[in-house]
Protein backbone atom coordinates (compact mmCIF):
# COMPACT_ATOMS: atom_id res chain seq x y z
CA UNK A 1 0.00 0.00 0.00
CA UNK A 2 2.92 2.66 0.54
CA UNK A 3 4.64 1.96 -2.53
CA UNK A 4 1.15 2.60 -4.52
CA UNK A 5 1.05 5.96 -2.30
CA UNK A 6 4.74 6.69 -3.33
CA UNK A 7 4.48 5.80 -6.57
CA UNK A 8 1.08 8.37 -6.84
CA UNK A 9 2.56 11.01 -5.19
CA UNK A 10 5.62 10.97 -7.13
CA UNK A 11 3.53 10.68 -10.60
CA UNK A 12 1.77 13.83 -8.87
CA UNK A 13 5.16 15.33 -8.56
CA UNK A 14 6.50 14.74 -12.09
CA UNK A 15 3.19 16.28 -13.54
CA UNK A 16 4.15 19.30 -11.46
CA UNK A 17 7.29 19.16 -12.70
CA UNK A 18 6.31 18.39 -16.20
CA UNK A 19 4.27 22.09 -15.94
CA UNK A 20 6.98 23.60 -14.87
CA UNK A 21 8.93 22.77 -17.64
CA UNK A 22 6.27 23.79 -20.13
CA UNK A 23 5.69 27.24 -18.23
CA UNK A 24 9.49 28.10 -18.28
CA UNK A 25 9.59 27.19 -22.12
CA UNK A 26 6.80 29.27 -22.88
CA UNK A 27 7.57 32.30 -20.60
CA UNK A 28 10.92 32.74 -22.37
CA UNK A 29 8.88 32.92 -25.86
CA UNK A 30 6.27 34.73 -24.19
CA UNK A 31 8.84 37.19 -22.95
CA UNK A 32 10.53 37.19 -26.18
CA UNK A 33 7.30 38.83 -27.79
CA UNK A 34 5.80 41.23 -25.17
CA UNK A 35 9.10 42.99 -24.52
CA UNK A 36 9.95 43.32 -27.94
CA UNK A 37 9.68 46.97 -28.61
CA UNK A 38 11.03 48.40 -24.94
CA UNK A 39 14.35 45.67 -24.26
CA UNK A 40 17.35 44.97 -27.00
CA UNK A 41 16.89 41.63 -29.13
CA UNK A 42 20.14 40.20 -27.55
CA UNK A 43 18.51 40.57 -24.01
CA UNK A 44 15.31 38.76 -25.54
CA UNK A 45 16.99 36.09 -27.37
CA UNK A 46 18.62 35.70 -23.59
CA UNK A 47 15.16 34.93 -21.97
CA UNK A 48 14.76 32.22 -24.75
CA UNK A 49 17.69 30.40 -23.89
CA UNK A 50 17.07 31.21 -20.24
CA UNK A 51 13.47 29.60 -20.56
CA UNK A 52 14.88 26.96 -22.89
CA UNK A 53 17.51 25.90 -20.58
CA UNK A 54 14.91 25.99 -17.04
CA UNK A 55 12.57 23.95 -18.70
CA UNK A 56 15.16 21.39 -19.82
CA UNK A 57 16.49 21.65 -16.42
CA UNK A 58 13.49 21.02 -14.73
CA UNK A 59 12.55 18.36 -17.07
CA UNK A 60 15.29 16.24 -16.45
CA UNK A 61 14.76 16.42 -12.19
CA UNK A 62 11.66 14.27 -13.89
CA UNK A 63 11.60 10.57 -14.16
CA UNK A 64 10.67 11.01 -17.90
CA UNK A 65 13.91 13.01 -17.80
CA UNK A 66 15.72 10.33 -16.23
CA UNK A 67 14.55 7.35 -18.69
CA UNK A 68 15.51 9.81 -21.06
CA UNK A 69 19.15 10.66 -19.68
CA UNK A 70 19.65 6.48 -19.54
CA UNK A 71 18.50 6.14 -23.10
CA UNK A 72 21.01 8.55 -24.19
CA UNK A 73 23.87 7.08 -21.91
CA UNK A 74 22.93 3.47 -23.33
CA UNK A 75 22.77 4.79 -26.89
CA UNK A 76 26.00 6.71 -26.65
CA UNK A 77 27.70 2.74 -25.31
CA UNK A 78 26.06 1.21 -28.55
CA UNK A 79 27.45 3.82 -30.81
CA UNK A 80 31.00 3.08 -29.75
CA UNK A 81 30.09 -0.46 -30.76
CA UNK A 82 29.34 0.42 -34.52
CA UNK A 83 32.19 -1.42 -36.61
CA UNK A 84 31.85 1.63 -39.73
CA UNK A 85 32.55 0.67 -43.05
CA UNK A 86 35.85 1.29 -44.81
CA UNK A 87 36.25 4.08 -47.76
CA UNK A 88 36.71 1.12 -50.22
CA UNK A 89 33.49 -0.64 -48.31
CA UNK A 90 31.86 2.69 -48.90
CA UNK A 91 32.51 2.85 -52.40
CA UNK A 92 32.37 -0.55 -53.39
CA UNK A 93 28.39 -0.49 -51.96
CA UNK A 94 27.17 3.01 -53.80
CA UNK A 95 29.03 1.63 -57.29
CA UNK A 96 26.99 -1.41 -56.71
CA UNK A 97 23.54 0.67 -55.51
CA UNK A 98 23.97 2.38 -58.78
CA UNK A 99 24.36 -0.10 -61.18
CA UNK A 100 21.56 -1.72 -59.99
CA UNK A 101 19.42 1.54 -59.65
CA UNK A 102 20.37 1.58 -63.28
CA UNK A 103 18.97 -2.20 -64.20
CA UNK A 104 16.07 -1.46 -62.23
CA UNK A 105 15.44 2.15 -64.32
CA UNK A 106 16.07 -0.53 -67.44
CA UNK A 107 13.92 -3.19 -66.03
CA UNK A 108 11.19 -0.84 -65.71
CA UNK A 109 11.58 1.44 -68.62
CA UNK A 110 11.09 -2.16 -70.68
CA UNK A 111 8.13 -3.01 -68.93
CA UNK A 112 6.35 0.27 -69.12
CA UNK A 113 7.20 0.34 -72.79
CA UNK A 114 5.88 -3.18 -73.27
CA UNK A 115 2.62 -2.27 -71.55
CA UNK A 116 1.89 0.79 -73.53
CA UNK A 117 2.30 -1.31 -76.65
CA UNK A 118 -0.03 -4.06 -75.26
CA UNK A 119 -2.54 -1.53 -73.88
CA UNK A 120 -2.47 0.42 -77.53
CA UNK A 121 -2.76 -2.60 -79.49
CA UNK A 122 -5.67 -4.08 -77.22
CA UNK A 123 -7.48 -0.74 -77.15
CA UNK A 124 -6.60 1.44 -81.16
Amino acid sequence: MSTQTETSESGVLDIIKLLLAAAALVGGLYAYYYYETTIAQAVRVLMVLGGTAAGIGIFMLSTQGQRLWHFIQGSRVEIRKVVWPTKQETTQTAIAVFVFTLIMMLFFWVLDSGLLWLTRTLVG
